[in-house]
């Protein structure tokens, strides 16, 4: 099956590389999407050279798009706002409710969650490493009139620095092409914390002269590698809480162990093609079309480590543990879409997964024995529908597995109306019942621990949510969520180690999100307020009962309007609360009520500033530590950074 998919992908990459025509340029862009009016190229433009009979004329920002997995089109962006601040950081996207380990790369705790899921099978284990793994839904694809490049640059923590850098080109109107690459590699501060990462990206984007064929497709190629070291010792916490001068030097504290680390690898090669059988006309005519969505992806996590450590209980092997778990999964995804601009849009769709996740060998232990494999597959069937009512917008779909293994299925209904001008409600229903992760149900490792098999229930959520969005008002959403059979990690209390368990009681989740921005002259204020409840009986679902992020700053152009400077302050803070603990072996959270972390400030202060299509940033990040108190951490044992300076800079070059 495998070889079949890879040779059907590379022969559909060498048809679009000879399906090429003659470059033109259309003057009319393309159905957009949220367009930024503060782009710097909407008051100018780049010259497009991709024609000789047209060489004169200019090529537009509205022409750049930026084509997401659903097919929901953007543009290019290179204003600098508050928002896009938020977003100049490791992850590329706003890290709102996450909190950061103390190197970059590393990983970061929950501060809230979301139960919403889509998903039918379970997840890939090692959680707390895929906040930088990047998804299907996180690939993008283009279509430029002229080639673009992006480069993206931040500084890190000794000895290192991380980089982004992005270049597309259409070779005609049909084809278009992108090349990615994400790397770091910092030191840290503390004992044994380097990180080394990459993420390779390739697109590729076609679509026939008469638009009636079209296909997105990616390579993506990922190893993010960190030393583990267990976080500080027990007897050094006081050290580091001390303030003394002669510990501000982190790399004198000692840690649980310095012989260890995990990496998380993976490839994938993802096909998603749609031919119309009737010719694609406007909105009111009727529209059939054919789409095929098809995705290998082969992963695995290892866990090194030179000598065995009592940190994980004893051990089978005492030198050179190296243990891997892999997963092998092939997805097929046919679609039948309908669309009547009278009776709506329709879907139905049928679906194959097959898996392969698991080990090379089997665990005898002294009353249970662990297997090696879960294999199998699943068919899958649902559908989607979508129609506009006047004002009135409604979404539903819904998808169940019908065969294998692994029980599952989902309902997503949407409902949104524009009250008045600048002013939109919308509602949400979503219920979700799938299997726990795969390393919740089944688990192999050199330590005597680490070893499990469990037949689980169904993890199954339901959430209701509630938005409006009113920028010159305020932004609110409020979603509540039922839970039945959390699965979750904690320390057994017999072996005080960490096992998977599933929650008997039902618990209840509210949480309250306010975002509004003050402004008044060239001084704004952005606020981000997050109020969350918990209703759990056994305490597994533990949050901070207060989240916000608050910013102040000045804007305005100098030098004659050659450069935007923004310059201010922003707050951070959540509330005490049970925070979850780390396990590096299996780069999971764990629960742990033992001590309350948190009720400790974050001030940043930073200088942004952007000259034509250049950002650049300049920022002092958590400048108060000194003189607030050293009891700031990321996860039990984990100190949170101390005051650092830190730059870097995202620049586009429009060709």
């Amino acid at each position: 099956m495998r070889k079949i998919f890879l040779a059907f992908f590379l022969l559909c990459l060498f048809n679009f590389g000879f399906s090429q025509t003659k470059p033109t340029l259309t003057n009319s862009p393309e159905t957009i999407r949220n367009l930024s009016t503060e782009d710097t190229l909407s008051r100018g433009s780049t010259r497009s050279t991709s024609n000789e009979k047209i060489k004169n004329l200019d090529a537009k920002i509205e022409q750049y798009l930026i084509i997401s997995a659903e097919r929901d089109t953007t543009i290019v962006d290179t204003s600098l706002t508050i928002q896009r601040y938020y977003k100049f950081n490791y992850l590329r996207r706003d890290n709102f409710g996450l909190m950061p380990f103390n190197n970059v790369g590393r990983s970061y705790n929950s501060l809230n969650y979301d139960f919403e899921s889509t998903k039918l099978m379970p997840q890939f284990g090692a959680r707390a490493r895929h906040f930088n793994y990047m998804e299907i839904e996180d690939i993008n694809y283009y279509d430029v009139p002229t080639p673009l490049t992006e480069l993206y640059f931040k500084t890190a923590f000794e000895q290192g620095q991380q980089v982004d850098a992005f270049f597309t080109v259409n070779t005609s109107r049909q084809l278009n092409f992108s090349l990615a690459y994400k790397g770091l590699r910092s030191l840290g501060k503390y004992q044994h914390a380097l990180t080394s990462t990459g993420n390779f990206r390739f697109t590729t984007s076609y679509k026939a002269k008469n638009k009636r064929y079209i296909a997105n497709a990616h390579i993506v190629m990922q190893d993010l590698l960190n030393e583990e070291n267990g976080g500080l010792i027990d007897s050094n916490i006081e050290f580091f809480e001390s303030g003394a001068p002669e510990f501000r030097d982190r790399a004198v504290l000692a840690v649980n162990f310095e012989n260890a680390e995990n990496i998380l690898e993976g490839k994938r090669f993802h096909l998603d093609h749609q031919y119309h059988i009737t010719k694609p006309q406007d909105s009111s005519a009727n529209n059939l079309n054919i789409r095929h969505i098809m995705s290998l992806e082969d992963k695995f996590f290892e866990y090194r480590q030179t000598k065995a450590n009592e940190y994980f209980g004893t051990a089978f092997i005492q030198n050179n543990i190296k243990e891997r778990v892999t997963l092998e999964d092939f997805y097929s995804q046919l679609q039948l879409n309908y669309n009547n601009v009278t009776l709506g849009s329709f879907q139905v769709n049928v679906g194959y997964d097959n898996y392969n996740y698991g080990y090379d060998k089997v665990v005898r232990l002294i009353n249970q024995d662990i297997p090696n494999r879960l294999k199998g597959d699943v068919v899958t069937v649902g559908g989607k529908y979508k129609k506009q009512f006047g004002k009135f917008l409604l979404k539903g779909e819904l998808q169940a597995n019908v065969s294998g293994d692994f029980d599952g299925n989902y309902f997503l209904a949407q409902a949104s109306y524009p009250i008045t001008k600048g002013i939109n409600l919308s509602a949400k229903i979503n219920h979700s019942s799938r299997m726990p992760n795969y390393n919740q149900l089944l688990y192999q490792s050199s330590y005597r621990n680490y070893n499990w098999s469990n037949n689980f229930k169904n993890l199954e959520t339901q959430k209701l949510e509630f938005k409006i969005s009113a920028p010159k008002i305020a932004n609110i959403t409020v979603d509540a969520t039922t839970i039945n059979n959390y699965t979750y990690f904690k320390k057994n209390k017999d072996s005080n180690l960490v096992k998977p368990f599933q929650n008997d009681k039902t618990i209840n989740y509210i949480k309250v999100k306010l975002s509004r921005e003050f402004k008044l002259g060239k001084f704004a204020l952005d606020n981000t307020i997050m109020y969350q409840k918990v209703d759990d009986d056994n305490a597994v679902l533990n949050v901070p009962e207060l989240v916000t992020r608050n910013t102040l700053y000045y804007s305005d152009y100098l030098f004659k309007k050659a450069l935007f400077l923004q310059t201010g302050v922003t707050f951070n803070y959540f509330s005490k609360y049970h925070m979850n603990a780390y396990d590096p072996l299996l780069a999971e959270f764990y629960v742990q009520t033992n001590q309350e972390y948190g009720g400790f400030p974050r001030f940043d202060f930073f200088i942004n500033a952007r000259v034509q299509q250049a950002r650049i940033y300049l920022k002092a990040e958590h400048f108060n530590a000194a003189w607030t108190g050293y009891d700031f951490y990321s996860a039990p044992n984990y100190p949170y950074r101390d005051f650092v300076i830190r730059f870097g800079l995202v620049w586009n070059f429009f060709l």
